[in-house]
């Protein structure tokens, strides 16, 4: 497997955009409607492993969250730890 297939495998944005869901008390069925789309076709979005940036760019929009910065710093956390192992290889 290809090391940045193993780093997006462990970052589930689908996971992130549930949890700010519930932590903001809204339902699926809501952020659907506010992205023009439905509930179970928004289940099956969440689940995919990419999202489209403007997608991502109206949900982060909607609910008044960065998850591209979520992104971010997932990367720069795989970057250090690849970093990391490469220098102990040494």
């Amino acid at each position: 497997m290809h090391e940045n297939q193993e780093n997006q495998e462990d970052f589930d944005i689908g996971v992130l955009i549930l949890k700010k869901l519930e932590e903001n008390g809204q339902a699926v069925s809501w952020l659907a409607k506010k992205v023009h789309s439905n509930r179970s076709n928004f289940y099956r979005i969440l689940k995919r492993n990419h999202l489209d940036t403007d997608l991502l760019m109206n949900i982060s929009h909607v609910l008044n969250f960065d998850f591209f910065a979520c992104y971010s710093e997932h990367f720069h956390k795989t970057k250090a730890k690849s970093l990391l192992q490469n220098s102990n290889k040494l």
